[in-house]
């Protein structure tokens, strides 16, 4: 297994020292939140912008993983917005774009998926439509989607690893996969072999995190170490990548070192 971190954790908009110090630290990649390196992440945003930020990361000895916390900065886009649903698409097709010429592969779709009250049954069928649209645009870039299961309290749809799984292999498209987080699974109460099990086939990325995104093993909630015998069980090898809010601006590294730490004695 590699070890990357999200942007998230570092300055915003201003990444290139935090970026140098990552590497020494026994890190290879970057997760990119994409509102934390640029203020219009749509339409003022160029391709030379983009060029500049993967030769920032690639100076520091890294490669970007992947995008993540696609909509942050963008609210009003989303699933089941239907006067949105366009822009939505056109959105997530340029994030895509971006994603290729970072050098990543895994678009991560976590907060903001709410029903509005529209019907699971419902809600389903729409999401596949949109799928069917999507996925052949992406296809043709390389990079790979993911649902990311959240808690009731995040979103109200996906909730589970295994509705995820199940909407992979209803669709089964190879720009479909699936992706893991430690909370998510907390909540879902499927910190289990048998859910590790199903999802090894299709499974592209996990997040190591905690409930309130703090430092790794902060809250004792989450078996971490168990989490690391199943993905090496399974012989996962891709990217873990910690997930972790800004702990203190006056020391930005310190308490990604801590966690790092943390990951290598439980997941590596």
């Amino acid at each position: 297994m590699k070890i990357s971190v999200s942007n998230i954790a570092l300055q915003a908009y201003d990444q290139e020292a935090d970026l140098g110090s990552l590497s020494p630290l026994g890190v290879s990649g970057v997760e990119i939140a994409p509102s934390r390196v640029w203020n219009n992440t749509w339409e003022k945003l160029n391709p030379t912008d983009v060029e500049h930020y993967r030769g920032l990361v690639e100076k520091a000895d890294l490669e970007v993983v992947g995008l993540h916390s696609l909509f942050f900065d963008h609210p009003e886009l989303g699933l089941f917005k239907a006067d949105k649903a366009l822009e939505t698409l056109d959105y997530l097709t340029h994030l895509s774009k971006v994603c290729r010429d970072l050098g990543g592969t895994t678009l991560i779709y976590g907060g903001g998926r709410w029903r509005n009250g529209l019907p699971i049954e419902r809600a389903n069928e729409e999401v596949l439509t949109f799928l069917d649209k999507l996925l052949p645009k992406i296809e043709t870039h390389g990079t790979i989607f993911c649902f990311e299961p959240l808690s009731k309290n995040d979103s109200d749809f996906i909730n589970s690893a295994k509705t995820s799984i199940d909407l992979v292999e209803s669709f089964n498209h190879p720009s479909f996969r699936v992706q893991l987080d430690a909370k998510a699974l907390l909540h879902s109460k499927e910190l289990n072999l048998e859910t590790f099990i199903r999802a090894s086939k299709y499974l592209v990325h996990f997040h190591a995190n905690e409930p309130d995104l703090g430092i790794l093993g902060s809250s004792g909630k989450i078996d971490h170490y168990k989490i690391g015998k199943m993905l090496k069980l399974l012989g996962y090898s891709s990217y873990v990548s910690l997930e972790q809010k800004m702990i203190s601006s006056k020391d930005r590294i310190g308490p990604i070192k801590r966690s790092l730490q943390f990951i290598k004695d439980s997941y590596i």
